[in-house]
């Protein structure tokens, strides 16, 4: 089926949740319907009716058609697959309502891209969905989302200007989440659950979780990187102190399968890290210890199954339940990366700077997700491969870069101060 028979250019599968309906949002103010054959996706019709409604009341889109499936009927998932060049899902838990997606876009030739942080369903749906993907030049990009654009295309813009500058690529590279500020939704919450409940039962899970390189194509599964930072550290780079990111098992890893799937540019011996900086001195070793005992009672409390249930039930907010409007207007985030180089003159730095005043996992994110989808509506690419289990440096690269700067977000690279 040629892409002129299908009938959208893209679904936004899952619109009426807390990130399907800013994505929805996002792309009808920016896009027209002179320019986007666009509809909307999920199991509730009348769900689905108010908001088209409500879109079509604050853009000049005049009608938005719907599409009604359910994430556990595989065929209505292949019958709205067939109907679009793309689908733009936000259903999560992805563990859960993912993978019949992903089968029937691959089935369908039907390209795909999500917002996930569930690394242990990515390395499912690698080990299953890549080699057919690839045959079928399906474009499956999981990540699109602050988990993990700004991690991997930093490092892609660091690794770009690098070869640019001093015809090398830099061997380490460093990722500081310097700040955010946001809401978090039920949904995601419930990812995070899904995570725990798949490494308390399946060993797969928790090899996936602790390996650095459990992204990688199979029989690359291996390297020098150590893997997440876990104790308070003093950075070489910066010269301050740092602790380790809840974002690092996916951001990191993410980045090291682009690096893979794109033949090793930066290098087999290549090496990153995602920390939280907290500052020189005393103070700076204090916040660093502060967080990591925070977050390390966080983890031990999450992997007890009865005090995982409780939290869930109890403490988190249900799926469907997000911040405010005003929340997502007044968020922002700033993620720098530092990557660091050798060449005969000596050692150099390259830094980058990606960032938004948008919550970051909803306003960005849905931007980030929205750009994603138009790249690969458009073709709007820079990569050698067609198809696969991608991820958005992989796969999209700097036309999603040049999309985001376009739309409010800043992304800059060139030479750092040495320390």
């Amino acid at each position: 089926m040629s892409d002129t028979d299908r009938q959208y250019d893209l679904v936004v599968w899952g619109a009426t949740g807390v990130a399907g309906s800013l994505v929805a949002t996002y792309l009808t103010e920016q896009y027209s319907p002179d320019t986007l054959s666009l509809a909307l996706g999920g199991r509730n019709a009348e769900r689905l009716k108010a908001l088209v409604s409500d879109l079509t009341r604050q853009s000049e889109w005049s009608e938005i058609p719907i599409v009604l499936g359910d994430a556990t009927d595989p065929e209505s998932l292949r019958e709205i697959a067939h109907s679009t060049r793309v689908v733009c899902t936000t259903v999560g838990p992805y563990t859960t309502y993912g993978t019949p997606l992903v089968e029937a876009c691959v089935e369908t030739e039907t390209d795909y891209c999500d917002l996930t942080g569930e690394v242990t369903w990515v390395r499912e749906m690698i080990d299953r969905y890549h080699e057919p993907a690839v045959d079928a030049d399906t474009r499956i990009v999981h990540s699109c989302g602050f988990d993990s654009v700004p991690a991997d295309l930093g490092t892609l813009l660091v690794q770009s200007d690098a070869a640019d500058t001093f015809d090398t690529t830099c061997d380490m590279v460093r990722i500081y989440a310097e700040s955010a500020r946001g809401g978090v939704s039920g949904g995601t919450l419930a990812s995070m659950v899904e995570q725990f409940e798949a490494a308390s039962t399946d060993p797969l899970a928790r090899q996936t979780l602790r390996h650095p390189y459990s992204l990688a194509p199979p029989g690359e599964r291996s390297g020098i990187d150590p893997g997440t930072q876990r104790r308070p550290r003093k950075d070489g780079l910066r010269k301050a102190w740092t602790a380790p990111s809840p974002m690092a098992p996916v951001n990191e890893r993410v980045v090291r399968r682009s690096n893979a799937l794109l033949g090793y540019p930066w290098g087999r011996e290549f090496r990153c890290t995602e920390v939280i900086p907290t500052g020189p001195g005393l103070k700076g070793a204090a916040g660093a210890s502060l967080i990591t005992g925070g977050l390390g009672l966080f983890i031990a409390a999450m992997s007890i199954g009865p005090v995982r249930s409780a939290i869930s039930e109890y403490v988190f907010p249900e799926p469907g339940e997000g911040p405010t409007a005003e929340q997502v207007k007044k968020g922002h985030f700033t993620v720098r990366v530092l990557g660091r180089g050798t060449t005969r003159d000596g050692p150099f730095t390259v830094e980058a700077e990606f960032g938004a005043d948008w919550d970051p996992g909803y306003g960005a994110t849905a931007r980030m997700l929205g750009e994603s989808a138009m790249c690969l509506v458009e073709d709007d690419t820079n990569s050698p491969l067609d198809g696969g289990v991608l991820t958005p440096a992989s796969a999209i690269g700097d036309p999603l870069v040049d999309r985001l700067r376009d739309v409010g977000f800043t992304a800059t690279v060139g030479r750092a101060t040495e320390n």
